[in-house]
């Protein structure tokens, strides 16, 4: 059994990558069962223990709308926070600021929708009033010196709109820069993206005044196109990914959006290209191992699977 990949490098690509670990909030929250406090907390303390530095520890969101994330507040207060990890944390809105900063989290992210449906659907309201819901929580928590990550969800496709022009995702990531977020993740939600679309959207999203240094991409695996389309961003000079440990996740509000990719097969591709990430994909494999008999259940991960025989 193979403990990793033979490396080949391949010219012209990023040498470094860094891994925005989503699992804990975008993979947790799909789950249909509540997974009980002291699992998360191990599980973030096992994603650190495994080299990852940028953890999204969970989202400040109504517990009416995501149950399995009610216990925010409790999981915040009980992290065991490590000098270089990072622990971002979703807010919704002004309430979910408020909660974050009793917690003490240092960083959030915010999101807003592509597609005028999903903000409909998932936000209840517009695409430009979640713009304008998102203005004074980026605000304020910049006020605080606080980082703010801005997510665009459907940047490639919306299962009720259909295809999604590049420069429309493209507007909204420039206004989310114009705000003040520092860096903004493009959804795929339904992973309907393609390995030649990607450098069209990052195209048209440099041209809307967000550097390419600022983006990072966020696939799901839905038709099998995450790792082609993470090869694409590379090319095309992106060094930041999001994924889940494990492949856990979906979108409660978009019933055709599968899991996330998966955190394993994504260190997979890139300790075969000989990029770092600072991440031991072995330590990895035995987290969602582990977190697989938590839950009941197979790892969706190819490598997971893989290496586990």
């Amino acid at each position: 059994m193979a403990a990793g990949p033979e490396v080949h490098p391949k010219p012209d690509l990023p040498s470094d990558v860094r891994i925005y670990e989503v699992g804990p909030r975008d993979g947790l929250q799909a789950e249909a069962t509540i997974v009980p406090l002291a699992i998360k907390l191990e599980l973030i303390d096992r994603l650190a223990d495994a080299g990852l530095a940028a953890i999204e520890a969970t989202s400040f969101v109504s517990p009416r709308w995501v149950p399995q994330l009610a216990d925010a507040d409790e999981l915040f207060a009980g992290l065991r926070r490590r000098p270089g990890v990072r622990y971002p944390v979703l807010v919704p809105n002004q309430r979910g600021l408020d909660r974050a900063l009793v917690a003490g989290a240092d960083e959030i992210a915010v999101f807003v929708s592509a597609t005028e449906t999903f903000a409909q659907r998932n936000l209840g309201t517009s695409r430009d009033g979640a713009l304008e819901m998102a203005a004074p929580v980026i605000s304020q928590a910049r006020e605080r010196g606080m980082s703010v990550r801005g997510y665009v969800s459907m940047v490639f496709g919306d299962p009720w709109e259909g295809s999604v022009p590049p420069e429309q995702a493209a507007a909204v990531a420039g206004r989310l820069t114009e705000l003040g977020c520092g860096s903004i993740s493009l959804g795929d939600t339904i992973g309907v993206g393609t390995a030649g679309h990607v450098p069209v959207l990052l195209d048209a999203v440099e041209a809307a005044g967000v550097p390419r240094s600022q983006v990072a991409l966020h696939f799901h695996d839905t038709y099998g196109q995450a790792l082609a389309n993470v090869l694409a961003g590379l090319e095309a000079g992106v060094t930041e990914f999001d994924s889940s440990a494990g492949g856990l996740g979906g979108c409660p509000y978009a019933k055709s959006a599968t899991g996330n990719l998966a955190t394993e097969d994504l260190v997979w591709l890139l300790d075969g290209l000989g990029i770092r990430s600072g991440v031991d994909l072995g330590t990895l494999v035995q987290t969602s191992q582990w977190l697989a008999g938590q839950l009941g259940r197979p790892s969706p991960s190819r490598v997971v699977s893989a290496l586990s025989g």
